[in-house]
């Protein structure tokens, strides 16, 4: 069966995720992609997109966020890290595994003198150090298997995006296993930019299959991968909404005391509110009538809370939104 390689130019991580989706749902062949994104945090589908990220810093240092149509953990993308992407028809599902795809990486990481292995968690791994996560999606006889190739990534980025209180969170939602990463860079005897290793890797992949053929999306393929883009992939209820329900819990201080508090969040918005501590029912009412109804997002909750500042004192604005996302 025809091999098509696709190695599209741009860095829109929702684009290249509907990409993904669209390939895996239209065609029939098999396929490899390789693709680069902005700096991004891309969670995967089962987990709490709130309870992944460092959301005062990826606002501030414009960090995109993304969900994407696959399981695991939460990764890091940014112009410095390559995503690989497999899929294939299959006969039968359960005969797929993550070393049929990881292998043929592996393979073309060998010819680099880097000695990359498997971990039993599912990634890539240089000297005991993760270089790589994956994760896998299945619709119907065909499997989306997609990865990272971190390379001369952001790593200090990496980690300041990915620092959360796991301890605020409870929620039955996938939770990511933070490992010690390292770039391949680190490992090269010869160096090359991030170009030419994206380059070595296209090449190497596509020449381990005998029919493979360099494909480029049509005008018509452009269109229906944007439309699906602008529909699901950049969208709030996608990438937050679809977060399992959860609940939080964290405390502020309140005049000479603290007040702690749990909110219930559904479908990325927050549902209920239980207060606990010497809170008047004047600021009980203020505070809850701020925060039922609106999404638990960072964002949303910073110009909610300044539009009513005047009414908190002596709460300060910045604690409560610390203290609230």
């Amino acid at each position: 069966m025809t091999v098509i390689c696709v190695n599209p130019k741009g860095w829109d991580p929702y684009f290249n995720l509907a990409a993904e989706e669209y390939l895996l749902k239209n065609f029939t062949e098999d396929i490899f992609m390789l693709w680069q994104s902005q700096s991004a945090i891309v969670v995967g589908k089962h987990q709490n997109a709130l309870k992944e990220i460092n959301h005062r810093y990826v606002h501030e240092n414009n960090i995109q966020v993304a969900r994407r149509l696959s399981g695991g953990g939460t990764v890091f993308h940014d112009p410095g890290n390559l995503n690989f992407t497999f899929i294939k028809n299959v006969a039968q599902i359960d005969q797929v595994n993550f070393k049929v795809f990881t292998q043929p990486i592996v393979a073309v990481l060998k010819e680099l003198g880097l000695d990359a292995y498997t971990s039993g968690r599912n990634d890539l791994l240089l000297e005991d150090k993760k270089i790589s996560g994956n994760a896998e999606h299945v619709y119907k006889k065909r499997v989306l298997h997609h990865g990272t190739l971190l390379y001369e990534s952001h790593l200090d980025k990496l980690r300041k995006a990915l620092k959360v209180d796991l301890s605020r969170f409870e929620d039955k939602a996938v939770q990511s296993n933070r490992s010690e990463v390292a770039n391949i860079s680190e490992f090269m005897a010869t160096k090359m930019d991030v170009q030419q290793f994206a380059d070595f890797i296209f090449e190497g992949i596509k020449s381990t299959y005998s029919g493979a053929q360099v494909f480029e999306f049509s005008s018509d393929d452009i269109q229906a991968i944007q439309q699906l883009r602008d529909e699901k992939y950049i969208t709030w209820n996608w990438i937050y909404g679809y977060s399992p329900k959860y609940k939080y819990t964290n405390q502020f201080d309140y005049f000479n005391s603290t007040i702690s508090f749990t909110m219930q969040v559904i479908k990325g918005v927050i549902d209920n509110i239980e207060w606990r501590g010497p809170l008047s029912q004047n600021h009980a009412v203020v505070l809850s009538n701020l925060l039922l109804g609106t999404r638990h997002d960072y964002q949303e909750l910073s110009e909610r809370i300044k539009s009513i500042e005047t009414r908190l004192a002596p709460i300060s604005a910045q604690a409560l939104l610390a203290a609230i996302i």
